[in-house]
């Protein structure tokens, strides 16, 4: 399994403006929500959480559009937001989860994009990515977990447990929550052990603070189920999201940014990957030193040339660490992971002055003189 623990991706984008169309599609004498901005390229369809509507993604959306420049799709689930109910349905079974995947299909067949497509979700949202990726394996390309709901996680203790707490004649009815809670139950007994396609590449973040006030067994429960999703599934990246909490969107937004665009451009070819490259980089020192006025890019900057370097992206990593050395000239650290990475890729010479800059501005620098000792005997 690779972990990658990450505190705050630098944002890559260029300066083009998404220009986004909301619209209402009926799905069968009702309507429901959409917001498209539109591009080219495989679209991504990103699913809020439980009683989230599609707005908790503005914040996000036009950084992920402008690098990548394809379809970016958010809705409102139905009773949500924007989108009405459907009027034909009498008993709240009817309003269940199932009811809502053909809902979605539906709205993506009538706005056209019923065919390949890239998943993203934040926790309740997961559970319409299992579904939805389960029915139609062959055009899910790639998903993006964000703190997903585990589809094991709601065991019988805990569903007894919740029902003690938690008294839905208090929600306002007819509603999307109150629907979503009245059928919360036999939800989370259907999704119980299932599991996601395999020929799917996942990216699964999770936060490691959880959330405050809850049993630690609870948290503990949550966490340990996130871990062996990745442990157990090779086509499953766990990323931690450190410092956030269980809206990672918020709290680490270029993360989530950057996590995006990375499973959009696994599905390019070896051309447009190099393009998107281009335009991520392009931009790389401007906002760079945005983040810089914050005291927390060298750090995450050095987070993430390493999850480059662990991932055997050795152009990306070493732009990012050249980069890094740029922006702070007088980080001793900054030339020694520079150095590291000109190593990896056999740049010796260049690796013994980046070595030698490192110690020139911290000679207590110990492993690096190790390191710069050992290549200049090889």
């Amino acid at each position: 399994m690779r972990y990658l623990y990450l505190s705050f991706l630098v944002i890559f984008s260029i300066s083009i403006h998404g220009q986004s169309h909301d619209t209402l599609v009926n799905v069968g004498d009702y309507k429901m929500y959409y917001n498209i901005m539109k591009g080219e390229g495989i679209p991504i369809l990103f699913e809020a959480g439980g009683g989230d509507h599609s707005h908790v993604w503005n914040n996000i959306l036009e950084k992920i559009h402008n690098v990548t420049g394809t379809t970016l799709i958010t809705y409102d689930r139905s009773g949500f937001g924007q989108s009405e109910l459907n009027p034909n349905l009498k008993n709240d079974s009817d309003f269940g989860i199932e009811n809502g995947i053909k809902e979605l299909e539906t709205g993506l067949s009538k706005l056209g994009y019923d065919t390949d497509i890239i998943l993203v979700s934040h926790s309740y949202g997961g559970l319409y990515n299992l579904l939805y990726a389960r029915k139609h394996p062959e055009k899910v390309k790639s998903i993006v977990l964000i703190d997903a709901t585990p589809s094991d996680f709601w065991n019988e203790e805990l569903l007894t447990m919740r029902d003690a707490n938690m008294d839905i004649s208090t929600i306002e009815k007819p509603s999307g929550d109150y629907y979503l809670n009245a059928n919360f139950n036999e939800t989370m007994r259907y999704v119980r052990n299932f599991r996601f396609p395999r020929n799917i590449p996942i990216l699964n973040i999770f936060p490691e603070n959880y959330f405050p006030g809850f049993p630690e067994i609870l948290s503990s429960r949550w966490r340990e189920l996130h871990q062996e999703l990745g442990n157990n599934n090779n086509n499953v990246i766990n990323i931690i999201a450190k410092g956030s909490g269980h809206a990672v969107f918020e709290d680490n937004p270029a993360l989530i940014i950057n996590s995006v665009i990375k499973a959009y451009s696994k599905t390019l070819d070896e051309r447009q990957q190099n393009e998107l490259l281009q335009k991520t980089l392009d931009n790389a020192i401007e906002l760079s030193i945005e983040a810089k006025i914050k005291n927390r890019s060298e750090q995450d900057l050095n987070a993430l040339g390493y999850s480059f370097l662990g991932n055997e992206e050795l152009d990306m990593a070493l732009e990012v660490f050249r980069l890094t050395t740029i922006l702070f000239p007088d980080s001793f650290n900054a030339y020694d992971s520079y150095g590291e990475a000109l190593l990896k890729s056999n740049q010796k010479a260049e690796a013994i002055k980046m070595y030698e800059k490192s110690i020139e501005l911290n000679p207590n620098n110990e492993n690096g003189k190790k390191v710069l000792q050992r290549i200049k005997q090889e």
